[in-house]
Formats: structure tokens, C-alpha cells, sequence
């Protein structure tokens, strides 16, 4: 039999095992967006075609991927039965959720895997993310070269709420739903933004474009200005629309969540 020495060393090495797996995964994704830009020559095909070669293999990478992750987290304590249940739901509400737009067509799921990484740790959070993105892409139709990369976005996004939730544990609940409302705002823009990576490098020569040998400066103020003058506007629209459903059902969402944690939540110590 083990003996509880055992239990916890175990956990210990899962929980190492989902914290390199998952640095692995974000690896891939800065690779997958980035790797154009590491080129001599431009990409070829042109934007029509980005990634409609390398997609398909980065997907075939991140999938049994995302899987070793999860189990990682549960063999590591901080992902239960019950918690993974959980996990389930909130994916197929994601999904769900990815079917009525709101303001600039912007996703209205995006408040719902912020609130959940939030609550429920960055690397759930990330998961919530890549796993809601794929199940939604698959129901809406909306598979393409273009899935993984949203895969990868959505999860930092669920992620990054793991750099915010020891700041808002200290604030009081009015200043926490604020500083969500920010980072849903932010984040807002911030999808757009990195989305747009995944074809900007295969746009045709132009003022705008990107080509190889200009630098890197030069590089950051060709997409300031294709970004400013072409998603900004759009990307606002989708920052408000976050900022909002965060403000307007945050507090019961928050609840609710928490509420599960506390009943469902187990940990190895």
C-alpha cells in the first residue's frame, strides 16, 4: 500500500509533469504564430492559404497534448472527478455560448472562461479555453487553418487570470469585479490582435505587410499601423461586449462557481 509520503510525492511529480506540458503547449503555440517571421523569404500562397499546410500538424501536436494536460492535472490533485465534470459542462456551455454574437460579432463566451480561470486556477482555465474553442468550432462550423491558433489564444486567455487572482482575493468584491471587467476588456483586444498573426506575415507586399530583413522595430510598426487601421475598431467593439457581460452577470457567475469549488474541490496536500 502507499503510504501518504507516496501519494504526495506522486502529486508532486504530476503537477511538475502538467507544469513542463503545458510550457511545451505554449512553446508550440509562440512557435506556430511566430515561426513566419524566421523566414529568409516570405511565406508562400499568400493569405488565402496560411497554415493550410502546417495547421493540420500543429493540431495532430496540441490535441494529445491538451490530453496529457488533463490528465497530468488530475493525476496531480488539482483536477478531480467531480472538478473535470465541471470542466465538461462549462466546455459545452462555451460552445453553446459561441452561437449568439454580441456587440461586433463578438464572441459571448469569452466572459464565462475568463470568470472560470479565474476561480478556478490558470491551467483549468486554459484548458476551459482550448477545449471550448475546439468543441465550439466543431459544432459552429468553424474549422479551419485558423482553429489552433484560437485554440492557443483562448487558452492564455483562461491562463493569464492566474496572474490576477492573488490581486483580486485581496480587493473587495466591488474592486475584484472591476479589475476582471478590465482584464475582459483588455483581453478584448488582445484576441484580436494575436489573431491577426496567423496571416499578417502572408499578406502581399505593401506598406503594411511584413517582409523579411526589415527588422524588428520597423516589424512592430507596420502591424501597429495594419492593426490600428484595420482591427481596432472591430476589436473595441468585442473589448466593450466582454466588459459588459463580465459587469452585468459577473457577481452571480463568480458565485455560482465558487460554490462548486468549495463541493467538488480536491486537493493532495
Amino acid at each position: 500500500m502507499f503510504d501518504l509520503t507516496t501519494i504526495r510525492s506522486e502529486g508532486s511529480l504530476a503537477r511538475a509533469l502538467s507544469g513542463l506540458v503545458l510550457g511545451l503547449i505554449c512553446a508550440l503555440g509562440l512557435g506556430a504564430f511566430f515561426y513566419p517571421f524566421l523566414l529568409s523569404v516570405p511565406p508562400a500562397g499568400g493569405v488565402n492559404s496560411a497554415h493550410q499546410a502546417t495547421a493540420p500538424l500543429i493540431f495532430l501536436l496540441l490535441g494529445p497534448a491538451l490530453l496529457v494536460l488533463l490528465v497530468a492535472e488530475l493525476s496531480g490533485g488539482r483536477l478531480s472527478t467531480r472538478s473535470l465534470a465541471v470542466l465538461g459542462v462549462l466546455t459545452a456551455l462555451v460552445a453553446v455560448l459561441r452561437i449568439p454574437a454580441g456587440p461586433g460579432d463578438s464572441p459571448t463566451f469569452f466572459f464565462l472562461i475568463i470568470l472560470a480561470g479565474y476561480v478556478y486556477g490558470g491551467v483549468f482555465g486554459f484548458l476551459l479555453g482550448a477545449l471550448g474553442l475546439f468543441v465550439s468550432a466543431v459544432i459552429t462550423g468553424g474549422v479551419g487553418p485558423w482553429m489552433p491558433f484560437q485554440m492557443f489564444v483562448a487558452g492564455w486567455m483562461g491562463l493569464g487570470t492566474a496572474l490576477i487572482a492573488p490581486l483580486g482575493r485581496r480587493l473587495r468584491p466591488g474592486a475584484e469585479l472591476l479589475l476582471l471587467v478590465a482584464y475582459g476588456y483588455l483581453w478584448g483586444l488582445l484576441f484580436g490582435a494575436l489573431m491577426n498573426l496567423w496571416f499578417w506575415p502572408f499578406s502581399p507586399p505593401g506598406a503594411l505587410s511584413w517582409s523579411p530583413g526589415i527588422g524588428f522595430g520597423e516589424t512592430l510598426r507596420r502591424y501597429a499601423a495594419f492593426y490600428a487601421l484595420t482591427s481596432f475598431a472591430w476589436d473595441s467593439l468585442r473589448a466593450v461586449g466582454n466588459a459588459l457581460l463580465i459587469l452585468l452577470l459577473g457577481r452571480p457567475v463568480l458565485k455560482e462557481l465558487r460554490r462548486f469549488k468549495a463541493r467538488f474541490e480536491f486537493r493532495v496536500e
